[in-house]
């Protein structure tokens, strides 16, 4: 019975992740990049400058709700996560190489969608009951959708699977890839390492989005920098094959065949997988055009919508552009590709690994550089962004179901959320993967709705403000 419910679950991927919703997706950020006249790839240094220059400013601003930089760190916490390891080695290996092309560029669309739904979110915004600023696709589409009857339709579907992701995706997903990556590097007991990781996701959330966001704001960089510079250190380790890494990488997006041999083992994948997988693993990633992020940039003290939309719309760039490239780039250095059609990989410890597993080829290509510890100091990255993606889907998933609930019921939610890091860490969750991504696809619906209804009006106040200066 199980087989065939695993089996109905991955047929329902391949429905939801078809070409109707990657058109959807890609359509939507090329209309809006046209909308625009391109401005979110124009301003996209200014828009990082600005961001960044805000974290390093005292917030005078007393006004409710949190910093402008603090809201892109819980946003950031939510999308940093297994998707930036382990989506892109399983994209790259399920999709080619070339599946690392199509990531970037789709997330160069992905700027604008995210521009503009977190512009929406953060302008439709309302005030809940302890006078802090809430907001997200499910107010925007219930208050300011044109037609309101579909509008609060769309939007009480979009919080519940918004919450479903929370709870999958969001948590139990994230909890058993720390556990698994615990449990192999150092011999930590899954059931142990559930049940602390739990009681920290509880301490922290009961505080709320100010203890979130402010263990975020410390996270986020602290991790992504670490990482960064263990995968510097893989591609200097292995600095032979970098020209020949980024040539495979982009004549495999357009013509895979080519790049057989080498570096890159035996290439069977056509040139559609390559761009199904390099664009529904960067969507998994970045959640451009998912709203979800516009959830945490209405939190913000930030008074101009357009302003933290343009800040909100750099977390594309750090999180595809920055984090998942370099993760691509020295996985192919690393020569672990090419291993694969003997049979698999041989990790130091003696296992084996097959097939698309992310976590086990990344670890290999770890220890081509760092040897032992390589696995040990991938653990802990995953464990980082991980936990950074809990307390980030956290906020979201709550402010999802208070929707739902009618803004009650907070305390029922952070505890029950707390409490599903155990499960998810002990238990097998192949079906979880699988209800997770169906519901992540299903997410971006009818968030690209209201986008594309509201993207006239909220367009062209982007295109004003970006003229104007900042």
């Amino acid at each position: 019975m199980s087989g065939h419910i695993l089996e109905w679950i991955k047929s329902a991927q391949e429905f939801v992740w078809g070409p109707p919703l990657l058109g959807l997706l890609l359509g939507t950020g090329a209309y809006l990049m046209i909308l625009l006249r391109g401005l979110p790839f124009r301003k996209l240094i200014p828009a990082v400058r600005l961001a960044l220059g805000r974290s390093s400013k005292k917030d005078k601003n007393k006004s409710p709700g949190i910093s402008a930089f603090s809201s892109l760190a819980t946003e950031l916490a939510a999308t940093i996560g297994t998707g930036n390891i382990v989506g892109v080695v399983g994209a790259m290996t399920l999709g080619g190489p070339g599946a690392l092309v199509w990531m970037v560029l789709s997330s160069v669309l992905g700027l604008a969608t995210k521009l503009v739904e977190s512009s929406l979110s953060v302008q439709y915004r309302k005030t809940c009951r302890d006078g802090l600023p809430v907001g997200g696709p499910m107010i925007t589409l219930s208050s300011a959708f044109p037609w309101r009857r579909t509008g609060k339709m769309l939007a009480w579907v979009y919080a519940l699977f918004a919450t479903l992701c929370a709870f999958g995706m969001g948590n139990m997903v994230q909890a058993n890839s720390i556990a698994v990556s615990l449990e192999a590097s150092l011999g930590i007991d899954r059931a142990k390492a559930g049940l602390l990781l739990s009681i920290l996701t509880i301490l922290v959330i009961l505080g709320g989005i100010r203890v979130i966001s402010g263990v975020s704001t410390f996270l986020v960089p602290f991790m992504g920098a670490v990482y960064l510079l263990g995968c510097l250190g893989i591609i200097l380790a292995n600095l032979e094959n970098l020209i020949p890494a980024v040539q495979g990488i982009f004549l495999a997006a357009f013509h895979p065949q080519a790049v057989s041999g080498g570096i890159f083992g035996s290439i069977a994948a056509s040139w559609v997988d390559s761009l199904k997988w390099g664009v529904s693993r960067g969507v998994f990633s970045n959640e451009a055009g998912l709203g979800a992020a516009g959830i945490s940039a209405a939190a913000t003290k930030e008074a101009e919508p357009v302003r933290q939309g343009f800040i909100s719309m750099t977390g594309v760039f750090f999180d595809t552009m920055v984090i998942c490239v370099l993760t691509g780039l020295a996985f192919a250095c690393s020569g672990v590709p090419g291993m694969l059609e003997a049979g698999g990989v041989t990790l130091r410890n003696g296992a084996v690994v097959e097939g698309a597993d992310g976590a086990g080829l990344m670890i290999a290509a770890f220890e081509t550089a760092f040897g032992n510890v390589g696995g040990i100091f991938l653990s802990v990255c995953i464990t980082l962004f991980a936990f950074a993606t809990i307390l980030g889907w956290a906020y979201q998933g709550e402010q999802a179901f208070l929707y739902l609930c009618g803004g009650k019921w907070s305390w029922l939610f952070r505890m029950g959320y707390g409490l599903a890091v155990l499960p998810g860490a002990v238990f097998t969750l192949e079906a979880v993967w699988g209800v997770s991504d169906v519901c992540n696809g299903l997410l971006a619906v009818p968030n690209l709705i209201c986008v594309l209804v509201m993207a006239p009006g909220i367009c062209e106040k982007i295109r004003r403000f970006g003229e104007r200066g900042w």
